[in-house]
C-alpha cells in the first residue's frame, strides 16, 4: 500500500540554536515533501501542528498506512548540548518494514548528509510513534538542533531533505521516483 501517514514534529518549545523550531523545520520539510509524493503517487495523511505524538499516532491507527513516518530533529542531553551530530533513525524491534524502511532512509541520507559515518539506525520501544503504530513506523532525527552545522544543515538543505525522504519512500514502496514538474526552489 503506497499511503503513509506523515507526522512531522509538533514541538514547538525545541528552539534551534539558530533560530526557529522544531516544528517550524519539520513542517516545512513536510510541506516540500507534498509536490514529490503527490508525482509519486504517494497518498498521505498528515498531522496538524496543534496535535500531539499521542494524537498523531491514534489518528495514524484508525487508517490503513504502509508507513507511519515522523519528523523530527535532535537534542543533545545538557551535559552534550552543541556537541553531538547525525542523523538517527528509529524503528520498533521486531517490526520487519520497520528496520527495512529505516535502512533505506540512512541509506539515503549517507548521499546528502556532509558526514555519513554518523548516521545511526536505532531500535526503540520507548517512542511512543515508533512503538504504538498499528503501521510499521520509523521516527527520523532528521540531525542536531542543538549542534550549528546540524542546524545550519537543515535550514539550508529543506529540499534536498525532503525529496531524499520521498525517494526513500518510493525504494520502500518499491515504486518508481518521479520529480515533480514544479518544486520549491
Amino acid at each position: 500500500m503506497n499511503f503513509i501517514y506523515l507526522s512531522p514534529s509538533t514541538q514547538e518549545f525545541n528552539e534551534y540554536i539558530s533560530g526557529g523550531t522544531e516544528e517550524f523545520y519539520m513542517n516545512l520539510i513536510a510541506d516540500r515533501m507534498t509536490p514529490y509524493l503527490l508525482a509519486s503517487k504517494i497518498g498521505f495523511t498528515r498531522n496538524i501542528p496543534t496535535m500531539t505524538a499521542v494524537n498523531s499516532t491514534l489518528q495514524s491507527n484508525l487508517g490503513e498506512y504502509g508507513l507511519h513516518l515522523s519528523l523530527h530533529s535532535n537534542a543533545g542531553p545538557k551535559d552534550l548540548s552543541g556537541i553531538l551530530r547525525g542523523p538517527v533513525i528509529y524503528y520498533f524491534p521486531g517490526s520487519v518494514l520497520g528496520k527495512e524502511a529505516a535502512e533505506i532512509f540512512a541509506k539515503n541520507l549517507k548521499t546528502i548528509y556532509p558526514v555519513p559515518s554518523l548516521i545511526k539506525i536505532v531500535p526503540t520501544t520507548t517512542l511512543f510513534e515508533v512503538a504504538r503504530t498499528n503501521a510499521p513506523s520509523i521516527l527520523v532525527e532528521t540531525a542536531y538542533h542543538d549542534n550549528e552545522e546540524d542546524a545550519f544543515w537543515i535550514k539550508n538543505n529543506i529540499e534536498k531533505i525532503a525529496e531524499n525522504y520521498v525517494l526513500s519512500l518510493t525504494e520502500f514502496f518499491k515504486i518508481p521516483f518521479i520529480r515533480p514538474t514544479c518544486v520549491f526552489e
